[in-house]
């Protein structure tokens, strides 16, 4: 569940909600003895998120809590944001369920939770680090925001193109190799254009399992990409773009050439 809020109140009631809880927080109950640690987004990989797609990421975290208190009226889950805290962020996801907790010993549990990140709900300048955090809510409706318990890259994916021509060719004659690459715009839902960034033109020798880098070059005002060389041996011809802190690395497909 996405939220865009400035009240915590507004907040507060949207997570309650998510998190499946009956009663809406009242004045003066007491927030969950809880603590989060341990949290893992995504295997602590980047979320890599297309153009329209929804990426489901698997969370696991640890709660600890004093031995006098039940996790059985409590619901926790995870969630990643924006801002200065996970009570008042400028956006945020949480999950949509309450985490799945496995009793470690009578102060500790293991839990799991799933977060879905919708690039229709993304602005496309929020692409880069999102900030990890916890939500517990108790069975009163007192709540517990726990923010910093880590970092997540939030990226958005990029496509790129190969073809080499012509096919096939002499040896020794000149191949041209074009391409473009582009990434999602997740505001027009689409994929455009990556301007000024360094691809590399890589090689691979029919026969062999790996790319050999020939030449870097810049991709257009359009995202556009070619380049020429001289045409020696049978293999594939690709780019390779290593990706940046807000748009993924992305390889294109070999396009295989026959030289006579």
């Amino acid at each position: 569940m996405r939220i865009r809020a400035t009240a915590a109140a507004v907040l507060g009631a949207l997570a309650l909600s998510a998190l499946a809880v009956p009663t809406a927080q009242a004045a003066g109950t007491t927030a969950p003895n809880v603590t989060f640690s341990k949290m893992k987004v995504n295997a602590g990989k980047a979320i890599t998120v297309g153009a329209t797609s929804t990426v489901k990421v698997k969370v696991t975290y640890t709660v600890t809590h004093p031995s006098t208190v039940s996790l059985s009226g409590i619901a926790t889950g995870p969630l990643i944001y924006r801002g200065t805290s996970a009570k008042s962020p400028d956006n945020e996801f949480i999950s949509d369920d309450p985490g799945t907790c496995t009793k470690v010993d009578s102060t500790t549990a293991n839990c799991s939770a799933t977060i879905a990140v919708t690039a229709a709900d993304l602005y496309n300048s929020e692409a880069g680090t999102w900030k990890e955090g916890g939500l517990a809510v108790n069975s009163s409706g007192g709540m517990k925001w726990q923010s910093d318990l880590g970092t997540i890259p939030v990226r958005r994916a990029a496509k790129l193109t190969a073809d080499a021509t012509p096919e096939p060719v002499k040896k020794g004659k000149t191949l041209t190799v074009t391409g473009k690459l582009t990434r999602a715009d997740w505001q027009k839902g689409t994929y455009v254009g990556f301007a000024g960034q360094s691809v590399k033109l890589q090689f691979r020798k029919a026969g062999t399992s790996t790319y050999t880098t020939l030449k870097t070059i810049t991709s257009s005002s359009t995202g556009a990409l070619k380049t020429t060389v001289t045409a020696g041996s049978d293999g594939y011809y690709r780019y390779s773009f290593a990706g940046t802190s807000t748009t993924s690395s992305v390889s294109a497909a070999g396009d295989y050439v026959d030289v006579q």
